[in-house]
């Protein structure tokens, strides 16, 4: 969601290694692997991200619910993972404790349960028309969450897809505008512009630094220049009518946000704070004991390999627990 303010020195390597197979092979048959990815993913199945959103909610948490997957080639998996989003959300609705205001589409407050989507799980790296295979099953999960009263956000991802994602996303918003968010990535230069244009129209906008690896001609690739945009888009997001969902670990930016909220100013009602699973617990119970929204980005699923060296490559800390795991003595 966000990278620390100790920059990572094998982010490149990591972020590679989290889109090759061969990595994928041999950091998967570690025996040390299975133990150190639970502390960042709520299990292989919905029976245990459901034990893990109820602990958190009951610990005065926010939960957005992720299922694991991305660059999905079979339009049969594509609705697989559509389906699984529908039993999801079924499953959120009849525990009423966590769904928030009365179920009803679109109605108006922060709520304590959402889910996230990725696209390309979705269809969208289909070839001809995974953009219409995307939409598709977005809005059949985009309808299931407005009936149940859920929020849904849909994820970011490469720069590649960045046109098809907001196109989709305006696309669901135009029936659904007080169901679906989305992500921007401050580490790309166009994010800026975005921010105005969805701050402009009222969205709930999720605000992270990146997490892929991008080239230097659509992406900040200084840690200094990340950080300053990032700053960029937190003023347009607060400023505007939309909800900003402030995604980051990083101290000085978690103090930002609350100086731009009080300036602005903005209630804790109208922006909140969030962090991943299993990143910075001790913080969070601080943002929670300050009054302050906090919602945990939860995922769960056998397809967990990328986004765990994602979460590696993000900070040195994640890192070093792996290595020290992986290599007693160290």
């Amino acid at each position: 969601m966000g990278a620390p303010a100790m920059a990572n020195p094998l982010r490149p390597a990591l972020l590679a290694a989290a889109r090759s197979a061969r990595a994928e092979r041999s950091i998967t048959r570690m025996p040390v692997t299975r133990r150190i990815v639970d502390r960042f993913v709520a299990g292989q199945d919905q029976d245990a991200a459901l034990v893990a959103v109820r602990e958190l909610v009951r610990r005065n948490r926010f939960v957005t619910i992720d299922y694991l997957g991305e660059d999905t080639h079979d339009p049969g998996q594509a609705e697989r993972v559509a389906g699984e989003y529908l039993r999801l959300i079924g499953e959120l609705a009849r525990e009423v404790d966590t769904a928030g205001p009365a179920p009803g589409a679109d109605a108006a407050g922060p709520r304590p349960v959402e889910v996230s989507v990725k696209l390309s799980a979705l269809g969208q790296s289909l070839p001809g028309d995974g953009h219409a295979v995307a939409l598709r099953n977005a809005r059949t999960i985009a309808e299931s969450a407005a009936a149940a009263g859920i929020w849904m956000t849909v994820d970011a991802e490469d720069h590649t897809t960045t046109d098809s994602t907001l196109s989709i996303v305006r696309e669901l918003r135009r029936e659904h505008p007080g169901t679906v968010g989305t992500v921007l990535q401050a580490y790309l230069r166009r994010t800026e512009a975005d921010c105005r244009a969805f701050a402009a129209e009222g969205a709930r906008i999720r605000l992270c630094k990146g997490a892929y690896s991008e080239p230097e001609a659509v992406a900040y690739r200084r840690k200094r220049e990340v950080d300053e945009s990032y700053l960029r888009c937190l003023r347009i997001l607060m400023r505007g009518n939309g909800y900003p969902m402030v995604a980051t670990h990083d101290p000085a930016m978690i103090e930002a946000a609350a100086l731009l909220a009080t300036a602005v100013p903005r209630g804790r009602e109208d922006f909140e704070f969030q962090m991943l699973y299993g990143i910075r617990p001790a913080e969070q119970e601080r943002l929670i004991g300050l009054g302050q929204h906090l919602r945990v980005y939860v995922p769960f699923g056998d397809q967990w390999y990328g986004y765990f060296v994602r979460r590696l490559a993000e900070r040195p800390a994640n890192l070093m627990f792996f290595l020290r795991a992986a290599t007693p003595g160290l």
